[in-house]
């Protein structure tokens, strides 16, 4: 930095981003050590208008309940249960974190932002069938996963899902899984929630409008950056000691500019969304649940098909999908020139690697692109055989980057999930990645605290105070029944779950 270039803020941490990820960082540190001074800066105009948006995520509550891509079939016919596991637990997790903060009043009324909406694995066809049945035993045995009811019968199945039995030919097999406890969360709202609770306490400022350009390490040991104010264009400066990125699809290019050495080889390949969401509010009325299917056999795990129910805004929606598609962005509202500026001279090879290793992937996202209205009705039509064409609208989601790394044997390997990516020194950390993302941004931000703040994570104060926020910290849900069970009574209660009745009063269906 030259001696010229006046530092508009210096403080003790800097969140670049403002959504999900960092709201959660923010508020972990600041009750966790509240002297801490934190920047916040975000290139739109409010908080959570990106990947955290409602609009722009699947808002599932990933807690591996449906989502049949986390429990893959060996091929000797087991099933792979540890990922299923530690997303469920994760999301545990996250409940006990929004419980606190709910429970507590330091953000709004969980009825605000989280419902219960039962989720439901549904499939046809013998080998389907079996597998699903073959998930539910594999599951079943753990604490997590104590309440999935399994049933093949069609009067059962109707009763569960009416929208989806109606007008079906059941001439072959089909089957489902319920879990009551399942929830739909309006990310988006949550996320505007913890920054209005953040920007009130002292020592944190928020800044939008804030494009961050470049950041390098100056010699005092601080992080400087350097931003754009997208209203005045003015180049403006800020320093801290500990700098995360939780900017999306925005956060590779900065990690690169970062130069630290654990940054080099990450690629990303950037994959758009789209659903198609129901204007007819007489179909909405019909259909309470989150219902997942299979993807087709050499499709990827986003491509996992599934007919929604959501609650934004306070009003019930519907939408079917994701149908995938490709643009070289890596935000909603990014460049396209995002994908060429990413290359560098260390990624160049794992990237073009893993393309040679995806060309599926590459001929499914062509395919997906050039898709007509009715072949996506046509794929709907298989979750809902009365569907009418006329009732539905294609509605652009938001914007993915796929996480690629460096592979000793494959040069390159594209990989589905998120990924921390952390300083040595402790003073940097970046999220790469995407889903389960949101739903578990409780515990990987628990991965940042440890990666970059060990000493203060193995102190009494810090581990006290973490205890009283997440009741279940330092022990785990899948070996211990009983802490899954009295995890899951508590929130219950404070985020007003499991009540079987209605969606919520506020709630415009």
């Amino acid at each position: 930095m030259k001696e010229k270039d006046k530092v508009r803020t210096k403080s003790d941490v800097i969140l670049i981003g403002a959504g999900i990820m960092s709201a959660t960082l923010g508020v972990l540190l600041k009750e966790l050590a509240p002297h801490l001074t934190i920047t916040v800066l975000e290139r739109l105009d409010a908080a959570a208008r990106e990947s955290s948006n409602a609009w722009n995520n699947a808002g599932t509550g990933h807690s591996a309940f449906c989502e049949l891509n986390y429990t893959i079939e060996n091929e000797d016919g087991t099933i792979q249960t540890k990922k299923a596991l530690q997303i469920a637990e994760w999301f545990e997790i996250s409940k006990e974190f929004w419980g606190y903060l709910a429970g507590t009043k330091r953000i709004l009324d969980a009825d605000e932002f989280i419902h219960s909406v039962p989720h439901y694995s549904f499939v046809w066809g013998k080998e389907n069938v079996s597998f699903l049945r073959k998930r539910f035993d594999a599951l079943k045995k753990y604490e997590l996963f104590k309440e999935l009811i399994y049933s093949e019968d069609e009067k059962t199945l109707t009763e569960w899902l009416p929208l989806v039995m109606k007008g079906r030919d059941n001439s072959e097999p089909i089957a489902a899984t319920k879990m009551e406890l399942g929830t739909d969360v309006n990310f988006g709202t949550l996320t505007r929630a913890m920054f209005r609770y953040l920007e009130s306490l002292p020592g944190v400022h928020v800044h939008y409008f804030e494009d961050v350009k470049d950041l390098e390490r100056a010699e005092n040991g601080y992080w400087h950056l350097t931003s754009n104010h997208l209203q005045t264009h003015e180049k403006e400066h800020h320093e801290a000691k500990f700098v995360f990125i939780g900017a999306g699809g925005g956060s590779l290019p900065l990690l690169e500019k970062s130069d630290i050495p654990e940054a080099s080889g990450f690629g990303g390949f950037p994959v758009s969304g789209q659903w198609l969401r129901c204007r007819n509010r007489e179909v909405i009325k019909q259909h309470f649940a989150k219902v997942y299917g299979k993807a087709d056999v050499g499709s990827p795990p986003m491509s996992v098909p599934h007919l929604d129910t959501r609650i934004i805004e306070g009003k019930k929606e519907l939408l079917f999908g994701p149908y995938a598609g490709f643009t070289t962005k890596f935000l909603k509202k990014g460049s396209y020139l995002d994908l060429v500026k990413s290359l560098e001279f260390d990624n160049i090879f794992p990237m073009l690697s893993a393309g040679m290793h995806n060309l599926p992937l590459t001929k499914y996202l062509i395919s997906q692109a050039i898709q007509s209205h009715e072949d996506r009705i046509a794929a709907l039509r298989e979750y809902f055989p009365e569907v009418k064409s006329e009732d539905w609208e294609l509605v652009v989601a938001g914007q993915r980057v796929q996480v690629i790394k460096k592979d000793e044997e494959e040069g390159g390997v594209l990989e589905f999930g998120t990924e921390v990516v952390a300083a040595k020194d402790g003073s940097l950390a970046a999220l790469l990645g995407a889903s389960p993302g949101a739903s578990t941004s409780v515990s990987i931000m628990l991965e940042v605290l440890a990666d970059c703040f060990p000493k203060e994570m193995s102190s009494i104060e810090w581990k006290s105070k973490l205890k009283e926020m997440i009741p279940s910290f330092g022990e785990s849900m899948k070996d211990n029944p009983e802490v899954c069970r009295i995890s899951r009574l508590n929130t219950a209660k404070l985020l007003e779950l499991n009540q079987k009745t209605n969606v919520s009063s506020q709630v415009t269906i």
